[in-house]
């Protein structure tokens, strides 16, 4: 188990580590990078670098939110 453990810790810093890396070098380094060289075809318009990771924040909350009900009404029904 804690191997698997171990392996899974890994893949999920590699995961990380390689989409902050690509997320920076968007956001911060490709602005700089004149138009038409071939580096822009492997990314996202700039538009999409807010709309990303907003909709992803609003889809975390609203999951939180729903995940915080399900949790109130439950204890509710456990105490009548």
């Amino acid at each position: 188990m804690e191997l698997a453990d171990k392996a899974v810790g890994f893949v999920l810093s590699s995961l990380s580590l390689s989409i902050f890396v690509y997320y920076t070098f968007w956001v911060i380094i490709l602005p700089f990078v004149d138009e038409d060289h071939f580096v822009h075809k492997y990314f996202l318009p700039q538009e999409y670098a807010i709309l990303i990771p907003v909709a992803a924040g609003v889809a975390l909350l609203s999951l939180l939110c729903v995940f915080i009900g399900y949790v109130m009404l439950k204890s509710k029904k456990k105490r009548a």
